[in-house]
C-alpha cells in the first residue's frame, strides 16, 4: 500500500480507497454483492487485471470480502461492514457532485443502476416530509423510488403497485432530485411524461 506518511484521517483513508477505480468498485458493492463478471460490466472502462489488483487491495485493506454463493463454488464480493460504511462519504461526493452533472452526459457511459445510489442521496437531505408512496422511473429500464418516513431507495421493480411512473432522460431525474430542474418546467417543456398520480411526484420531486 503506498503511504503519504501523514499521521491524517484523510491521508489514511486515500491510502486505502483513494486509488483510481477503488471508490467505484465500492459504489457497485453498495448496491449488493457482485461476482466479477457482474462488476466488469458495472464499471465500463476498467481493465479486468486491473479490476483484479484493486479487488485485492481492498480485500487485504478490510474493505472488501470474497464469499461463496449458494450455488457452490461460484465467489462473489461483497463489502464489510467497515466498508459499507464508506455509503455517507460517497452521498456527500454524489451531491457535490450536482454543479459537475448539469451538463449531460456528453458521450459518457452511463448505467441507470447508477441511480441506485444518486437519487436517494440527492431527494434525502432535501425532502422532509416523506410521503409514503412507490414511484416507477422508467430511464429505458423500470426501477422503483420507495419513499418511507426513514428516507428514499431505488432498486429494480419488483412488480409491485406503482403510485405513479415518470418517465424522462436519466439527465433529467437527477436534476429534479437535485433541485436543479423544477418539475413544473420539466412537464412544460415535456421532458418530463407522468403516468399515475402527479400529486405523488410532486410531493417527491417538487420539494
Amino acid at each position: 500500500m503506498r503511504s503519504y506518511g501523514q499521521y491524517c484521517g484523510l491521508a489514511r483513508s486515500l491510502e486505502v480507497v483513494g486509488d483510481r477505480w477503488n471508490l467505484l468498485i465500492v459504489r457497485q458493492l453498495l448496491m449488493g454483492p457482485a461476482r466479477y463478471r457482474d462488476l466488469i460490466e458495472g464499471l465500463p472502462g476498467i481493465a479486468t487485471n486491473l479490476l483484479a489488483d484493486r479487488l485485492r487491495d481492498l480485500e487485504s485493506s478490510g474493505v472488501v470480502e470474497r464469499r461463496l454463493t449458494g450455488q457452490g463454488s461460484v465467489v462473489e464480493y461483497a463489502l464489510t461492514p467497515w466498508g459499507a460504511e464508506l455509503r455517507q462519504p460517497i452521498e456527500s461526493l454524489i451531491r457535490w457532485s450536482t454543479p459537475l452533472m448539469v451538463r449531460g452526459p456528453e458521450g459518457d457511459a452511463f448505467r441507470p443502476e447508477w441511480l441506485a445510489l444518486a437519487v436517494p442521496a440527492l431527494l434525502d437531505t432535501r425532502v422532509e416530509a416523506r410521503p409514503s408512496a412507490t414511484i416507477g422511473l422508467e430511464i429505458g429500464a423500470l426501477f422503483q423510488l420507495r419513499a418511507t418516513g426513514s428516507g428514499f431507495e431505488v432498486g429494480r421493480y419488483d412488480g409491485g403497485d406503482l403510485d405513479a411512473t415518470v418517465r424522462a432522460d436519466p439527465a433529467y431525474i437527477l436534476g429534479l432530485a437535485a433541485g436543479a430542474l423544477t418539475l413544473s418546467d420539466a412537464l412544460a417543456l415535456g421532458l418530463v411524461e407522468i403516468e399515475g398520480d402527479e400529486s405523488v411526484v410532486r410531493a417527491v420531486f417538487a420539494a
